[in-house]
């Protein structure tokens, strides 16, 4: 990952799912429901096919974690980074520092993706604490390796990867949380407005380090540089709040048009007219026991 190719790969994957929970909250808040995602039947109760066992989000999460996993050893053509030891060196070094590192966080995105799946269909009933705990584990370990990702970096990319730790660790703060206290409408908000925050910061990263608009490169030396990398992070979160507003207007303006759809013209509840006075408990009276006698 350590290309312009690379980041905004695992950026545009993060912002696919950051998105995708962003409609998904919004709707969960607008219909008022209890649960982000509803549990999955028991197993017996499913299709037998592996998508009818399955949730689309354990698949993503394995194919996502294998697009960026694969490029990392093998890309380009003919490189096999799979060596993590120099053997022909007699001081044995270790090889690879960085793709191992980028590695390691994808796999445990690809383990809870795997946890994901065992537990909606090698058990009788979805495990969801479980699922949440491998998910939070893979944000814990992202924050982890960013710690050391850091070291003997350029003032520049230590300071870019650190802001980057902030909505990470906030992340995998509010999926520890949610193994214990699931299902908390702000906890929805603040680990999706996190996630824009994380996939759009790892966007901008990657231009910022590899392809500057302005043509010339950054230099960490310059306390001003620094100072607007830090100015554009703060822009980030603004634009996460914005973006996830947005979303959820547009998916506030879809369910009040399908509700209003979905309800029939004249369907509206009207007053039973069998009230004193009127002619139909007269009429009512009179038809029933001709329809006695038809019976």
């Amino acid at each position: 990952m350590g290309t312009l190719g690379g980041h905004l790969v695992a950026a545009l994957l993060f912002l696919i799912v950051a998105l995708y929970y962003s409609v998904l909250v919004s709707f969960a808040l607008l219909r008022g429901q209890r649960f982000l995602k509803s549990p999955l039947p028991p197993r017996d109760k499913r299709g037998r096919r592996w998508w009818q066992l399955v949730s689309g989000e354990a698949v993503v999460k394995v194919v996502f974690s294998l697009i960026v996993i694969l490029p990392e050893l093998f890309y380009p053509p003919g490189t096999n980074r799979m060596v993590m030891v120099d053997w022909e060196d007699p001081k044995r070094p270790f090889v690879f520092q960085d793709t191992w590192q980028h590695v390691t966080m994808y796999g445990f995105f690809l383990f809870s993706g795997v946890v994901d799946i065992v537990s909606q269909a090698c058990q009788a009933r979805q495990n969801m604490k479980l699922e949440r705990a491998a998910e939070a584990l893979a944000f814990c370990v992202l924050v982890v390796l960013m710690i050391n990702h850091i070291e003997n970096k350029s003032a520049l990319e230590s300071r870019v990867h650190a802001l980057f730790m902030l909505p990470a660790f906030l992340v995998a703060l509010v999926l520890i949380i949610e193994v214990w206290v699931p299902d908390q409408p702000s906890l929805w908000v603040l680990k999706t407005w996190m996630g824009l925050v994380l996939s759009n910061w790892l966007l901008h990263l990657g231009v910022l380090m590899y392809a500057p608009p302005s043509g010339q490169p950054w230099s960490g030396d310059n306390p001003v540089d620094l100072a607007f990398v830090t100015t554009f992070f703060c822009w980030h979160l603004g634009l996460g709040a914005v973006v996830l507003a947005a979303i959820y207007s547009l998916c506030s303006l879809w369910h009040h048009r399908f509700s209003s759809w979905k309800r029939a013209p004249g369907a509206e509840y009207q007053p039973c007219p069998l009230c004193e006075g009127s002619e139909e408990p007269e009429k009512f009276r009179a038809g029933a026991p001709q329809l006695d006698g038809g019976v």
